[in-house]
């Protein structure tokens, strides 16, 4: 059992470094209470399937329509982009982007980069004036999914059951599959990873000038 305390201590160090942190900076002077509406044209980078875009972009939309600004739904940005042959994969560069928020007839937009989704993950964001291409605000933001926690607290499950299903004479080789067994389960991070995402990108638009001068 004294295996099973210290693994239990290690995933509670792991706990308190499993945080994040995000920032931005917005240009001084412009005036954001003219931006109506805005399209997250793409979520590129280390992210995965379509769903998993579209969730990233939905917590990226929340935070917009918290600050009073309008964004054009996704599925119909992806849909007027493909009616114009235009691959939403494009807009990383800052000409590609002016050139979809005219297709899509919207003053600014916003594309989103994800260099890495897996236990480290960091998410940057640009909002981009489609008049001129120049950048409005940007901010970036990082943080740990706890996936090693996740996999330890399994192991440290798995070992106990391990040990209580076992014989006295198999102690250690029960406790020893229990915690593999556990520790695969453990890996199973999906709702994690999500909430995870949803704490940064709150933290990176926490700094987003609002189109309401009063906040």
């Amino acid at each position: 059992m004294k295996a099973i305390y210290y693994i239990l201590l290690a995933a509670v160090a792991v706990y308190i470094g499993a945080c994040s942190s995000g920032e931005s900076n917005f240009r001084a002077g412009y005036d954001f209470s003219g931006v109506d509406k805005i399209a997250v044209i793409d979520v590129v980078g280390d992210v995965g399937g379509e769903m998993a875009r579209n969730q990233i972009g939905d917590f990226f939309v929340a935070e917009l329509v918290k600050k009073g600004y309008a964004p054009v739904e996704r599925a119909q940005v992806q849909a007027l982009l493909k009616e114009q042959k235009f691959q939403a994969s494009e807009a990383t560069s800052q000409e590609n982007a002016v050139r979809a928020g005219r297709i899509l007839n919207v003053p600014t937009v916003l594309i989103v980069n994800i260099p890495n989704f897996a236990e480290e993950m960091s998410i940057t964001a640009k909002m981009i004036d489609v008049e001129d291409g120049s950048i409005l605000w940007i901010g970036n933001g990082s943080g740990t999914t706890g996936r090693t926690l996740s996999t330890i607290f399994g192991a440290a499950a798995g070992a106990g059951a391990g040990v209580a299903v076992s014989g006295e004479d198999d102690r250690v080789l029960g406790g020893v599959v229990g915690g593999v067994l556990g520790g695969v389960a453990g890996r199973a991070l999906s709702p994690q990873k999500a909430n995870k995402a949803q704490e940064i990108i709150k933290k990176i638009c926490k700094n987003l000038p609002s189109r309401f001068a009063a906040d």
